[in-house]
């Protein structure tokens, strides 16, 4: 299944994507593609529903219907650094011994063809595109054997940061990844079922149509189910957190000379069998 959130910023309604590249209205079924609805029984009833027996919903989807980020009321926004080690290697840092944590703020989420707003004061506005995990079963203490029995799906996230604020005002890397349009999710979240191999999908990003990243996931330092794992010895993973995986090479920040993005452009990016994104850039007020 491709599930997703339309409709106007703040009242998005459940959805699916049907055979045919349609959105049919799940609202009659489930309140938001958020919490129950993700679990494993949430989702086995969804797996029961004829698609052609819901309402079909005007508009192309990404085109002229909107869509939301593919989660609602996401509770943890959990982002892993420093994933890919040639992504490492632009950024002059060793590769971790073990997975870095790092947040974003749940408000930074917006959907896949939102804007980006590079916020006040910014001087490094940056891009990431990043394999996001969307947990289903919720667990603490998880098992690596056992973690993908905890997903609900995958999506694409454009882990979107603030360089200067990141890395050069003191404290954590979060001042620099949680402002407000940093987190572009969707389009869809796709379900493990429709993924031959999460750890070989193709991955890639371009800003104003010159191809900026081009990666793959089967280069991951820490593969999906040892994220899983780690990030449940720290907290409880509830349903509908996201796990944000890390980025591959091309980020602005490794350029030479470093480029960051400026108003008016357009980054698009994708993610093999999860859908792409596309989202203007507006210069800072």
């Amino acid at each position: 299944m491709k599930l997703l959130r339309y409709g106007p910023h703040g009242a998005e309604k459940p959805g699916l994507l049907d055979s045919e590249g349609f959105v049919r209205d799940l609202s009659a079924i489930i309140p938001d593609i958020a919490g129950q609805a993700l679990t494993p029984e949430g989702m086995e009833r969804l797996r029961t529903i004829d698609p052609d027996t819901l309402q079909r919903v005007d508009g192309a989807p990404q085109e002229t219907l909107r869509l939301g980020a593919c989660v609602g009321q996401i509770g943890k926004f959990i982002c892993i650094g420093l994933n890919y080690a040639d992504h490492a290697a632009e950024a002059g840092q060793p590769v971790p011994e073990e997975p870095i944590i790092f947040n974003k703020w749940t408000s930074a989420v917006c959907g896949p063809n939102d804007d980006i707003q590079i916020p006040r004061n910014s001087v490094k506005t940056d891009w990431e595109v990043e394999l996001g995990v969307v947990i289903g079963k919720p667990g603490s203490y998880i098992s690596e054997s056992e973690a993908m029995d905890h997903v609900a799906g995958f999506c694409v996230i454009n882990d979107v940061s603030e360089r200067d604020f990141q890395l050069n005002r003191s404290g954590t890397w979060d001042k620099g990844k949680g402002c407000d349009t940093f987190g572009p999710t969707g389009p869809w979240l796709v379900t493990p079922d429709e993924i031959d191999d999460v750890n070989a999908l193709d991955m890639w990003l371009d800003v104003d149509g010159k191809r900026m990243q081009d990666g793959s996931t089967s280069t991951l330092i820490f593969k999906v189910p040892h994220l899983i794992s780690y990030c449940s010895q720290f907290m409880s993973l509830q349903s509908g957190d996201v796990i944000s995986t890390g980025t591959p090479p091309g980020v602005g920040m490794g350029q030479k000379p470093p480029r960051y993005l400026r108003g008016g452009e357009r980054v698009t990016l994708g993610i093999e069998g999860l859908g792409f994104q596309s989202s203007l850039v507006l210069a800072s007020s």
